[in-house]
């Protein structure tokens, strides 16, 4: 797709340290993974990031990174863009200090590389079904200085979790409240309360910004102390901005899909393989089925299995690997007699054994699921090991986290736990949802 004239640039905010995504954002106990680095379909979330921009005319990169983890992850990755057929520019590490929160990094970096054009901002740890033209037009229409990209949600799903927006009839944002309470929301927006089909305008933490006259903003003298403090988009520079006449418009964008816990991060995942994200339909390659919709690299097609000696092609082609809908498999893996696979991404190098399930699961490259494990609604990292076994098979289910390197023992059961890195597991049961195993000690204590 060739350029836009006017040359919209994009502003990656990839400065957090990922904890409600623990252990997806963790390497080892003390060695944090940074967001944008998180594995996704195949991919490392900024990729994909930089690819839904690019195929909408966005050439220019502005990355805003925190610490010596974050800059050096990311630009190990993308360099300065050269791979992409982008230019990628990195926030100076002198200026970590400054950036006290989304808001405050946004604006000192726009004086630090003297943007004056228009800059899309957006989270490193979303996927966003949208169209950059049409954010485009409803910003030039309103002459906004910051055009928010909204997403509808029920007041159930705002409560406690999104920031909602009061707007007009012209579009245009009146107030902010952000994470309300369901009676909190039900204030705000009384036709929500009064119509069970009522949406509620949300923050999708994407925006549209005027850079020079965001800067002209940026240096009123309250707004200069804020920065100096704490200064995030949705709790303080957006509402600052409407309570100071400045105009901030809302634009509804198709879809959100946040990453930013371990059930998000699945449930987008299950979206995106189902095909419910249309721009990521166009940057996926095509599946190699449609009904039911999946993606099998060809190497691991021709795999064997050292049980059977049949590849993958043959089980399949035989009804012995049944392939249901929203897989993905990758390179080299190996997949046994007798494996079910539903809304699964399969990392490559990766090996599930004779009579495995998976549904709705994540695993990473290079691991390994014994025979007869049923995990459903789970992460599994890189090179972890589940050892189950046909007459002690493991299960795991209601959104578990596996993390990298972890061993887990036959006969294990678990549902809604999450286990740090490289910890070794031995059969433990009954374990209450939301329990974290973060070193042996926690282990200890429920053998």
């Amino acid at each position: 797709m060739a350029e836009r004239d006017g040359g919209t640039v994009g502003i990656i905010l990839a400065g957090g340290r990922g904890e409600r995504a623990k252990p997806i954002t963790l390497e080892s106990a003390d060695y944090i993974r940074s967001k944008a680095l998180i594995p996704f379909a195949g991919r490392r979330l900024i990729e994909w990031v930089i690819d839904a921009c690019r195929e909408q005319g966005i050439r220019r990169f502005y990355v805003v990174a925190q610490g010596l983890e974050n800059r050096s992850q990311i630009k190990l990755l993308l360099g300065h863009g050269e791979r992409y057929g982008v230019e990628v520019r990195y926030s100076r590490s002198s200026f970590d200090r400054y950036n006290v929160g989304s808001g405050a990094a946004t604006l000192h970096n726009l004086e630090q590389w003297d943007l004056t054009e228009r800059a899309l901002v957006l989270p490193v740890d979303s996927v966003f079904d949208f169209s950059l033209a049409e954010l485009e037009a409803t910003h030039e229409e309103s002459n906004a200085v910051v055009t928010v990209a909204a997403v509808a949600r029920s007041p159930l799903e705002v409560a406690g979790k999104y920031g909602a927006m009061r707007t007009g009839a012209d579009g245009l944002v009146s107030g902010f409240v952000e994470k309300p309470s369901l009676a909190r929301v039900h204030e705000i927006f009384p036709e929500a309360t009064s119509d069970s089909c009522a949406l509620v305008p949300t923050n999708a933490g994407m925006y549209l910004v005027d850079c020079r006259r965001l800067r002209l903003a940026a240096r009123e003298p309250q707004l200069m102390r804020q920065a100096q403090q704490r200064l995030d988009w949705g709790g303080d520079l957006l509402p600052w901005l409407v309570e100071h006449g400045r105009t901030v418009a809302a634009h509804h964008i198709a879809r959100l899909g946040d990453l930013g816990n371990v059930e998000d991060y699945l449930v987008t995942l299950r979206q995106v393989l189902s095909g419910d994200f249309h721009q990521m339909n166009r940057l996926m390659p095509e599946p190699r089925s449609d009904r039911p919709r999946y993606w099998i690299h060809e190497s691991s097609l021709h795999t064997k299995d050292d049980v059977s000696g049949t590849t993958l092609a043959d089980k399949i082609a035989g009804g012995d690997v049944v392939i249901g809908q929203g897989v993905r498999i990758g390179r080299h893996v190996t997949i046994g007699s007798g494996v079910r696979l539903e809304h699964a991404d399969i990392g490559d190098g990766a090996e599930l054994r004779e009579g495995a399930r998976l549904s709705g699961t994540s695993l990473g490259d290079s691991s390994m699921v014994g025979p007869y494990a049923r995990i459903s609604d789970s992460y599994i990292g890189p090179m972890a090991d589940i050892h189950s076994t046909r007459d002690n098979p493991v299960r795991m289910d209601g959104y578990c986290a596996v993390g990298d390197g972890v061993h887990v023992w036959q006969g294990t059961r678990l549902t809604g736990v999450s286990i740090y890195p490289r910890l070794r597991v031995p059969a433990l049961a009954n374990l209450p949802s939301g329990t974290r195993l973060t070193n042996s000690d926690d282990i200890l204590r429920w053998i």
